[in-house]
């Protein structure tokens, strides 16, 4: 591969990976924030999460409708509004007086992110050689664990040093400086394909709703509606479910949600290579979801030393993580050709679907006093996404096959 393929690829990467970060810096912009919200409008707890929930059903719903538009009019032109709403919305949450202006700032935002998953995706299929398309895939889910990481601590050390105002209008600029980045560099991003990758599944459906009636997509929705559930479980509860199950302090058990996220983000470096070695990657998952349902279950034994469940959450993070770049490329190969913005755009809405039930389901089961079944319902999510995969895996296997004549 030639040097300027190389810089090539590592362009596109880096300007995709970079978008991506600013949409999960996003994802936390209200809850990082929950703290001032509450006393400076007298909201409960239950209206704090109403706002999240409003975030991640409007993504979810408009990632679906966003895949056909990526797939009508090109995934550049929708990225960059994607964005610029991104910077929208946290404008009006800064100029808020009321709730009602926190829920459309919310909506404004779920609007936003709802374009990127269908939008990266396209344009890293399009833009990026093969031979890296899983190290394109590899640091799409490391920049989006950094901007989940980066949220809380800026903004919080924001609005600890000045106002939450102030902390929104911090976070507006991100997207806007990102926005112009992408903007001088949007060449790199043209909507023209370089290259056609081998091992899709098949030609494209004939309507624009056919692809629809495949079943590998209704099981890749699956697979991250359960994962999704799972992850919503971890980030919501882990730490608190910690506390309970080993008596530790709170600071170690926040430290352990870090070391998880630590740990997912060097597990999809490795991932990256593992992928690219390997065609069929629903095995991989198979292997790191069993290995991280087997730990989150011994987790809700609480047989261990305190220390030791630390060690624990960091390799479930490493083994979440090296299936990342594996899932992309599964999800990938299942889809029909000039249909991958709306595979992606209605897969990867399970994944809001997924966030915005998880929470609601876990934390049941704390209000009842069940901080175990929290680590028993991350495992059965796990191994349930488990067997989403294994059938995405045997229809593209079975797609890609010759056929006897």
């Amino acid at each position: 591969m030639s040097t300027t393929t190389l810089r090539q690829d590592a362009r596109v990467i880096g300007l995709v990976g970079l978008a991506h970060g600013v949409s999960h810096f996003f994802h936390l912009v209200l809850a990082a924030l929950f703290p001032w919200l509450k006393p400076a409008f007298g909201l409960s707890y239950a209206e704090l999460g109403l706002l999240m929930t409003v975030f991640f059903a409007i993504s979810g719903v408009g990632q679906a409708l966003a895949g056909f538009v990526v797939d009508r009019f090109g995934a550049r032109a929708v990225l960059f509004s994607g964005i610029g709403l991104l910077g929208l919305s946290a404008l009006l949450l800064a100029a808020a007086n009321s709730y009602t202006m926190l829920i459309l700032g919310a909506l404004l935002a779920g609007a936003g992110n709802s374009v990127f998953h269908p939008a990266d995706y396209t344009l890293l299929n399009q833009r990026v050689s093969a031979a890296r398309l899983a190290h394109g895939f590899s640091v799409h889910g490391i920049s989006g664990n950094i901007g989940w990481a980066a949220a809380p601590l800026f903004l919080t050390f924001v609005a600890s040093m000045s106002s939450w105002r102030v902390a929104l209008l911090w976070a507006a600029a991100l997207p806007f400086v990102v926005l112009l980045v992408l903007a001088l560099n949007r060449h790199a991003l043209r909507p023209d394909p370089i290259v056609r990758h081998s091992g899709d599944a098949g030609l494209a459906p004939a309507g624009s709703f056919d692809f629809l009636r495949l079943r590998s997509v209704w099981m890749c929705f699956g697979f991250f509606l359960l994962t999704a559930v799972a992850l919503g479980g971890i980030q919501s509860f882990a730490s608190l479910s910690l506390v309970a199950l080993f008596g530790m302090p709170l600071a170690w058990a926040t430290g352990a949600y870090t070391i998880y996220m630590v740990t997912s983000a060097l597990g999809m470096v490795y991932g990256g290579f593992l992928a690219a070695r390997s065609r069929d990657h629903d095995r991989t998952i198979v292997f790191a979801f069993s290995f991280a349902a087997l730990l989150a279950l011994l987790l809700a034994l609480a047989v261990t030393p305190a220390w030791l469940a630390l060690v624990m959450m960091g390799l479930i993070g490493l083994a979440s993580g090296v299936a990342g770049p594996s899932r992309d490329l599964m999800i990938r190969a299942a889809a029909p050709k000039n249909a991958t913005g709306r595979v992606f755009g209605v897969v990867y809405s399970g994944l809001d679907s997924g966030l915005a039930l998880g929470p609601l389901l876990f934390g049941a089961l704390m209000d009842a006093n069940r901080p175990a079944w929290v680590f028993v319902g991350i495992a059965l999510f796990q191994a349930l996404a488990i067997l989403t995969a294994v059938g995405v895996g045997g229809n593209t296997r079975r797609a890609l096959r010759p056929q006897k004549v």
